[in-house]
């Protein structure tokens, strides 16, 4: 049995182990105000665990904390409060080799491609890159290490030479998968990394993702605004609103049943194949704009948006409701659908 079938093979057996802890997580970054400082808080109180071979998807508008979350678990911005586990070890706490090897075990992959790698270097100098900074020395040397990887990605050798504005956008992201994969890391953060690219070619680089978590046991962050994608690509699903959760829940009772307003929104917006279905449904129109992450609102920070508000909204952060096995909606009116609105499993 190959070395990649082995791991995948123990992932198997490992499956539902959590591999990636957080809990209570803060972010925040000062800004320049009037006479003080101010924090902007871009996430707040979040909670989750990853298990071992497991998608966990996180949704949410622009500016609603997703990527910061990934940018944390790899000790990218200063985290302000709560704690990351990576298996047994401690994220927050790691120094040294400790952070080094965290950084091998967890890689993330970008929503631009060709931001992501450097201009000067080919492609084979870039997909090797991690092997040097981890020192890693493969068998057969690190050339038959990058020829290996671009195999699992579906290039050809023929774009070892090559630099990063001779490829595609698809081609691009392809070697950037291949580079995340190089040190034979245990968690993948995809940071939109589908958003920038056709939609044809979105479609094969999510199903390239799927057959390597398949064959070598990979976790994934999958970090969307799309939820189309996230629904193709997730076991289990968080949506995200100015750094706070909504909702958690198993994929399938999201898509089927939202229980959280917000939620209802972002799936009122995901087209239709029945043209039909499409053209009689009607979608919800959220009203205003995200309030500043400098001065949330108090209580439910999506009230001020809330179709279905009420004064009680502003008197505290709502409790979870829980709407279903693992499913839980953080709203004190969850499980009613917003006025003249379908619920998700007749449009779908």
């Amino acid at each position: 049995m190959s070395a990649v079938a082995q791991a995948a093979q123990t992932v198997t057996d490992r499956r539902g182990e959590p591999l990636l802890t957080v809990e209570d997580l803060h972010v925040r970054f000062p800004v320049r105000g009037p006479g003080r400082r101010q924090w902007l808080r871009a996430v707040q109180d979040v909670s989750f665990t990853i298990g071992r071979g497991e998608t966990l998807g996180l949704v949410g508008e622009s500016g609603s904390g997703k990527s910061t979350i990934g940018n944390a678990l790899l000790r990218l911005v200063p985290v302000h409060g709560g704690s990351i586990r990576l298996g047994d070890t401690d994220v927050l706490t790691a120094r040294g080799k400790t952070i080094t090897d965290v950084r091998r075990r967890m890689a993330m992959v970008f929503q631009d491609p060709l931001a992501a790698l450097d201009p000067r270097s080919t492609v084979a100098d870039s997909v090797a890159e991690p092997l040097k900074i981890h020192r890693i020395k493969p068998t057969g040397g690190r050339r038959a290490r990058v020829t290996e990887l671009m195999d699992l990605v579906g290039l050809p050798q023929r774009f070892l030479d090559r630099y990063p504005h001779e490829l595609s956008g698809g081609q691009r992201q392809r070697v950037c998968i291949a580079r995340a994969l190089a040190a034979d890391p245990e968690l993948l953060i995809l940071d939109e990394a589908t958003a920038s690219l056709d939609v044809s070619v979105q479609s094969q680089i999510m199903n390239l993702l799927r057959q390597l978590q398949d064959e070598m046991g990979l976790s994934y962050l999958f970090i969307s605004h799309d939820l189309a994608s996230v629904e193709h690509m997730s076991d289990r699903v968080l949506v995200l609103y100015l750094g706070r959760i909504m909702e958690r829940s198993p994929r399938e009772s999201l898509y089927v049943s939202p229980g959280h307003p917000y939620t209802q929104a972002l799936i009122s917006a995901i087209p239709l194949e029945d043209p039909v279905v499409e053209r009689e449904r009607r979608r919800i129109i959220l009203e205003g704009d995200i309030p500043s992450p400098i001065d949330p609102p108090s209580g439910c920070v999506f009230r001020t948006r809330c179709p279905l508000a009420i004064p009680e909204c502003a008197e505290g952060l709502p409790p979870g409701h829980e709407l279903g096995p693992d499913h839980t909606s953080y709203c004190i009116r969850a499980g009613e659908q917003v006025a003249g609105s379908s619920p998700a499993a007749d449009a779908r």
